[in-house]
């Protein structure tokens, strides 16, 4: 998988499309994401100690990894990210500027 904790991304479909954020968890077996901010839902709770009004809160859900895409951090702008072999460790490359990270 290609993206990884920290990263800053851009969502490309769905209810948050041109939304930015960065990676909080990664779901590596499901192929998802959890985003800051992004995909939240709200959830119904019962009176407990943690809530003790109960209530609505909104709650993050993880998001496919096909609706994102990864925003470069030298040019700024969002593009696909490929892999290449440097001092025989991989390294990420961005296609748009050619830069490593």
């Amino acid at each position: 998988m290609k993206i990884r904790k920290g990263d800053k991304i851009m969502v490309t479909s769905g209810k948050d499309k041109g939304r930015n954020g960065v990676v909080e968890r990664v779901y590596s077996k499901q192929d998802k994401v959890l985003i800051t901010g992004i995909n939240q839902y709200k959830k119904h709770i019962k009176k407990s100690e943690k809530a003790p009004q109960g209530g609505v809160v909104e709650v993050p859900r993880p998001i496919d990894i096909a609706k994102i895409i990864i925003v470069c951090p030298k040019c700024g702008k969002p593009s696909r990210i490929g892999i290449s072999v440097e001092k025989k460790k991989k390294v990420r490359v961005c296609k748009k500027c050619k830069s490593t990270f």
